[in-house]
């Protein structure tokens, strides 16, 4: 997409935001332009169904509720926050742990030295009845090591247990940190991560890979013409249709408000327009209905633009050169998929003329 186009885009949603703003009578905070230029673009699910809720149930939202709604959703120590909690129980289960170890390493060795002193005193006991009451303490000192050793072998297990619930948890904010919500696609955060690693990996190996990106056609109609949830189901249909046509080790993101990037790890430039060929179609294949009224709002279809990688490459460049052909798709009458290759044509056919 040109510059130009992502220009107009984001105007949109920032006039969206002043305007729910101005609504709502809040003041112009930069969390409340945030906020509502979040709400406006669609990027975050849970935000947007909380501030219809709240719409719903109020009318309006106030300044308490939208600084409630911004530190639920957008704070950017929300995350951090959490990663501080589940850090602290951590550190509190190890200490816990380590504090039992040590009480059983304390009883293991009064429970050594006790039978090497036994073993001595064994020896120079001739009366049977001291040897049976000395043997009788060493049967309940064993007892008592082997009681040690359950209760501990008991801790280890639970403080186990804890630890996988807390390493859950660890995951599942680094999930939440690197996903989507509406789309459970990867989010642009993870794209620029992933995007980084495999460039090196390439120039390690030698190996090429593909980058697709795509934009969903007319999108701004569908959100204008019948409201942000009819957007948003557009959006979830065309992430079913990448995820259903790309394999486990391709990595498909939402990169920004209706546009999607694909990475093909060791995919050449055939196999990524046959895979952008199959995810085109299946978008277009599919007729969206609204679910409010069961009405026919015709199908969605998608523009895709492929370069693949080059020796020389960095993220910026190889997204650049995927982005042109996806422009390059969109000026050729949408719902096409167009290479690096045809604009390297493209740009021959002008030199010749």
């Amino acid at each position: 997409m040109s510059d130009e186009d992502d220009h107009n885009r984001t105007i949109k949603y920032g006039e969206s935001a002043i305007g729910y703003i101005r609504k709502n009578t809040l003041p112009a905070y930069p969390r409340s332009y945030e906020l509502w230029y979040t709400y406006s673009a669609g990027y975050n699910q849970g935000l947007n169904r909380a501030i219809n809720d709240t719409i719903k149930s109020n009318g309006r939202i106030s300044t308490d509720e939208m600084l409630n709604l911004y530190g639920r959703f957008l704070s950017p120590t929300r995350l951090g926050d959490r990663l501080d909690e589940v850090g602290t129980r951590v550190s509190r289960e190890v200490e816990e742990l380590i504090d039992s170890l040590k009480l059983s390493a304390d009883a293991t060795s009064d429970y050594g030295n006790a039978l090497e002193q036994a073993g001595e005193k064994i020896k120079e006991i001739q009366d049977p009845q001291k040897l049976h009451m000395y043997v009788t303490h060493l049967v309940k000192s064993t007892q008592n090591a082997v009681a040690s050793n359950r209760k501990l072998e008991s801790q280890l297990l639970e403080s186990k247990k804890h630890i996988e619930n807390l390493q859950s948890s660890l995951e599942a904010i680094r999930y939440e940190s690197l996903t989507d919500e509406l789309t459970t696609l990867n989010n642009r955060k993870h794209f620029e991560v992933s995007i980084e690693k495999i460039i090196d990996q390439s120039k390690e190996s030698g190996r090429s890979f593909a980058l697709l990106m795509t934009d969903i056609d007319h999108f701004k109609k569908f959100n204008d013409t019948y409201g942000h949830q009819t957007g948003d189901q557009v959006l979830r249909l065309v992430a079913l249709a990448v995820k259903q046509n790309i394999k486990t080790q391709d990595i498909a993101c939402r990169y920004g408000g209706e546009e999607f990037s694909i990475i093909l790890p060791q995919c050449n430039l055939e196999e990524a327009i046959e895979i952008g060929e199959k995810i085109r179609a299946a978008v277009m294949s599919k007729e969206l209905v609204k679910r409010s009224t069961g009405e026919n709002l015709g199908r969605v279809t998608i523009s895709v633009g492929i370069a693949t990688f080059e020796s020389m490459d960095t993220a910026h460049s190889i997204v650049s050169r995927a982005d042109e052909a996806l422009y390059a798709a969109k000026n050729a009458g949408r719902n096409l998929v167009k290479t690096e290759v045809d604009l390297s044509a493209a740009n021959d056919e002008e030199n010749v003329a």
